[in-house]
């Protein structure tokens, strides 16, 4: 019994020590990682046209008879021979070339933390792209902090400055600051039941204040400036601070609405600019979108006449990197407050 006890006590410290260590290099490496100005990654490129292919040559092995499958491989090379040789004679007599499609993914969270991701594909993507080209940004987001969602709507108009025509494919949801990127495009399209608009501006805090004041907890809020804080989570909000608080908010959803109508003249901005949102049909009668439609029917559209590539940013990460991301995930969806700091409760 003594045995078991000391070996309970030893093994209680190793796993102890253990952590203690795991701990001190996750920190150490995360330390390290933010004190990196430049991030490390590369561009992927994949060409979708290949991908289809590949499905469609799949299945037709199983499902044709081994005589059809070698007249449609016949078929096949012949076309792919034409389409070549029609591609060398529009060189050679000055003919516009192929039409080259490039497609991005944009999966938005509350603090569109996939920016950074996307500011490298547009760079990537502008290096090369001419006019005749085209960028189709598959976008799925209900919306989230407004300087942020701000940033990701700028990464966008890169494109459609140069003159490169910009669709913006919505499967799902594209609601808020979502939308905010979507109307950047000069086409957009959305599946029947993807939902779009909400165009408004949202704010909560709690207040702790009474609560406090009942355990005789004093909470000293000292500011330099006026409005340097409105409301706060635990000190006594008077109404000259939500007064002020108000305006910012119904500023920003001023600054909303004239993005919105700037970039999509054809929206009764009056009507669309409440906070509601509808889906596809309905989106497409408030003309919040172009066209109903999937973004793959769209794609493999675009792959009968076009080379569709699919450009996607990774960061190179090593195993501890990758637990230290692990890490910091999980702490930023538990720390919602972080958005209440700083007069940063706008959310789109």
């Amino acid at each position: 019994m003594e045995f078991l006890n000391d070996y309970g006590l030893f093994l209680a410290k190793t796993v102890t020590l253990l952590i203690a260590m795991i701990i001190l290099l996750v920190i150490l490496v995360s330390v390290g990682h933010k004190q990196r100005r430049v991030e490390r990654g590369h561009i992927e490129v994949r060409s979708l046209n290949d991908a289809i292919e590949s499905v469609s040559f799949t299945l037709k092995d199983a499902v044709l008879n081994p005589e059809a499958l070698k007249q449609d491989i016949k078929n096949e090379k012949k076309r792919a021979k034409a389409l070549q040789k029609s591609q060398k004679q529009a060189v050679k007599t000055g003919e516009d070339a192929k039409q080259r499609v490039f497609v991005i993914d944009f999966e938005g969270d509350v603090q569109a933390s996939a920016v950074d991701q996307l500011r490298e594909e547009v760079t990537a993507i502008l290096s090369i792209a001419t006019p005749a080209d085209e960028v189709v940004v598959r976008l799925e987001s209900p919306g989230g902090m407004v300087h942020s969602y701000g940033l990701a709507a700028s990464q966008l108009s890169r494109i459609v400055s140069k003159d490169i025509p910009l669709t913006v494919a919505v499967d799902k949801v594209a609601a808020s600051g979502g939308y905010m990127m979507a109307c950047i495009g000069t086409h957009i399209i959305a599946a029947p039941f993807a939902l779009l608009g909400s165009i408004g501006v949202v704010a909560q805090i709690p207040n702790f204040h009474r609560l406090l004041k009942s355990k005789d907890v004093d909470v000293e809020i000292l500011t330099a400036g006026e409005h340097k804080r409105t409301l706060t989570m635990f000190g006594e909000n008077t109404e000259k601070g939500r007064q002020k608080f108000l305006e910012e908010l119904e500023d920003v959803h001023v600054l909303f609405k004239e993005f919105i109508a700037e970039n999509r003249p054809a929206v009764n901005i009056a009507e669309v600019a409440t906070g509601e949102a509808w889906y596809g049909k309905r989106a497409l009668e408030h003309k919040l979108v172009d066209e109903l439609k999937t973004s793959d029917e769209y794609i493999v559209d675009k792959c009968q006449a076009a080379d569709v590539f699919q450009v996607k940013y990774v960061e190179d990460r090593n195993r501890v990197e990758q637990l230290v991301e692990r890490f910091t995930a999980v702490l930023t969806r538990l720390k919602g407050a972080e958005a209440l700091r700083n007069h940063e409760p706008f959310r789109f």
